[in-house]
């Protein structure tokens, strides 16, 4: 990591107009290949490319139809595994239903045609795979997922034996499984088995029945990743929706602290069952993206590259304030500002939030974010029900007929922000995306008189029909049905398409999609500003933004993002501004 950089794959130069984008990439334990991913327009679909990292050359491998999954190369580097998809209709690849992974083994050098078939799981159509080999390259570990609820079955293989067909270890979709590594026949694994705020257990790979061992048991705060780093445990734990951080001894005893430079969060770790240290990236709302290294015997970190970006964190006040939700649950609130503002009720404030599929929401770092407060606008940010800022039981209190608490979660945050004088309805917006344009979409529905603008970007808007498009299925479990009987009246009760009432004067809207979103499809978008358009009653604009050769999110060129984040911030500076004059 001390040496010489040099540029490996540079996506500036995959296309002309930017719409080909690096997705992802990994290396091959000996450092010779790294297998790369390539996205078109926005789409969740990957083609994967195999290139020589001495020769800065690409093999002819090319692995196409390849969607939700990262390749886990063999130990001696020959070759990877990874899931795929039939290909579909010609014409309906970015709204056919996505069904029926397999897993593959694929060789360096080798058509995609000549892929081995590893597993399949033909009795149900809905289940993937995420596969994983520990670093010694003594066992293949299959994540068996199915939709998009966090519990898995855990299937293993022997690769040092000719037969690398996995055989179930965790079965029946009980758990959440985190695979953290393994020692000779050990594995490791982060689950909430009997621990709903998760804990650490090992288990022998060759017993018939598995014995899972505890290594770090469960705590009030909530473990939000692992790993196994150095022959040790480092895990992060969640206190409030902040990240701290701790190694502990191979059995789990001896913890300590690993000093983090602010209140932030932890994004990712990096490191392999035999390194020395370990690196680490970390951010907050005034702290940029930076990667630190921290030595194993010491603890010790030392910044290893940072984002070079000017910013005074001086200059800006972030605080966490709690408030209760209308059934009295305390919830917390981040509030980013500028030091010379005044809490009087006249600040234009943007209320952010998402609260689903037990996805936390913790302070990172935005330019465009900052950018609106050093304009002067408050920026908040909820962390709701339905999210897994506080585990399991937190994440359940806002999924299926518990929903609406995560409505009730963000309309009692803008309802605190008035209370405490740091805006008013008026100078107030809300916003999300995916998940979170459904939440702002439907608390503008449901309460227009305490917001003036809401941000609904690729929104989940028709909550009867989304399964029936691409990946939509597999979000029942947090959502429901309609094809359920039982699951229909809760979901139409909010659904944003269903709940637009002729003649309310709702606030100014800014619906925002992109033409090959594949994820949720645009017309989500499409048939809800129609909808709206027709329903209001007040002259507050509702107003749909579209871009062209888009998706979800990933995989816009710099261009792009630019010119949504200039037109987001253009609609609410007029919107909350004085008609043009700005903040």
């Amino acid at each position: 990591v001390e040496g010489e950089a040099r540029v490996l794959i540079d996506p500036n130069t995959l296309s002309e107009d930017g719409t080909i984008a690096l997705s992802y990439l990994d290396y091959s334990p000996d450092g010779n290949f790294v297998a790369y991913s390539l996205t078109k327009s926005g789409s969740d679909w990957q083609t994967f490319y195999v290139r020589n990292v001495d020769t800065g050359e690409d093999f002819e491998d090319k692995l196409e139809w390849v969607k939700f999954i990262l390749p886990a190369w063999t130990g001696d580097s020959r070759g990877f595994f990874y899931g795929r998809y039939d290909a579909p209709t010609e014409g309906d690849e970015y709204e056919e239903q996505v069904r029926g992974m397999r897993l593959f083994y694929h060789e360096v050098g080798t058509p995609q045609a000549k892929d081995v078939l590893i597993y399949k799981r033909s009795e149900d159509a809905e289940i993937g795979f995420e596969p994983f080999v520990t670093d010694d390259g003594r066992y293949l570990v299959v994540r068996v997922w199915k939709g998009s609820a966090r519990k898995y079955e855990i299937a293993i293989a022997d690769l040092r034996g000719d037969d690398w067909t996995p055989e179930i270890l965790f079965g029946g979709f009980e758990a959440r499984y985190e695979f953290l590594g393994g020692k000779g026949d050990e594995l490791y694994f982060l689950t909430d088995r009997d621990a709903p705020n998760m804990k650490l257990i090992a288990v022998d790979a060759t017993n018939e029945e598995p014995a899972p061992r505890e290594i770090v048991s469960e705590t009030v705060n909530v473990i939000k990743k692992a790993d196994y780093v150095g022959g040790q445990f480092l895990v992060e734990h969640l206190v409030d929706a902040t990240s701290r951080l701790t190694l502990y001894g191979p059995d789990g005893g001896t913890p300590r602290a690993i000093e983090l430079p602010a209140l932030g969060t932890v994004r990712k770790i990096y490191g392999s069952a035999n390194s020395t240290h370990f690196v680490y990236s970390f951010m907050s709302f005034t702290y940029p993206l930076t990667l630190y290294s921290c030595d194993l015997a010491t603890g010790k970190s030392r910044v290893f590259k940072k984002s070079d970006v000017d910013i005074d964190p001086s200059s800006f006040v972030i605080s966490q304030e709690f408030y209760e939700s209308k059934d009295g649950t305390r919830v917390p609130l981040f509030i980013v500002h500028r030091k010379d503002i005044a809490r009087d009720g006249t600040n234009p404030t943007y209320l952010h939030g998402y609260g689903g599929f037990s996805t936390t929401q913790t302070p990172s770092f935005s330019t465009s974010r900052l950018a609106w407060v050093e304009m002067g606008g408050v920026f908040a940010l909820a962390c709701l029900r339905g999210g897994g800022e506080y585990g399991r039981a937190w994440h359940e209190a806002g999924m299926l007929d518990k929903k609406q608490n995560t409505f009730d979660d963000f309309i009692a945050a803008g309802e605190h922000l008035i209370r405490e004088g740091y805006t008013s309805t008026p100078k107030l917006a809300i916003g999300g995306g995916s998940n979170g344009g459904l939440l702002a979409a439907v608390c503008a529905i449901q309460r227009p008189d305490l917001f003036r603008a809401s941000l609904i970007a690729v929104g989940v808007l028709d909550m009867l029909r989304f399964q029936k498009f691409t990946i939509g299925w597999a979000w029942t479990s947090d959502y429901g049905s309609a094809e359920i009987p039982e699951q229909f009246p809760a979901l139409y009760a909010y659904s944003p398409l269903h709940n637009l009432v002729k003649g309310t004067h709702y606030p100014s809207l800014f619906i925002t999609t992109g033409d090959h979103d594949d994820r949720v499809v645009p017309s989500h978008s499409f048939k809800f500003a129609a909808a709206a358009q027709e329903a209001q009653g007040g002259e507050n604009p509702i107003l749909i933004r579209i871009e062209r050769d888009a998706g979800h999110g990933r995989g816009k060129p710099t261009s792009k993002v630019i010119d949504e984040i200039g037109d987001t911030w253009a609609f609410l500076l007029y919107e909350l501004g004085e008609k043009g004059d700005g903040i």
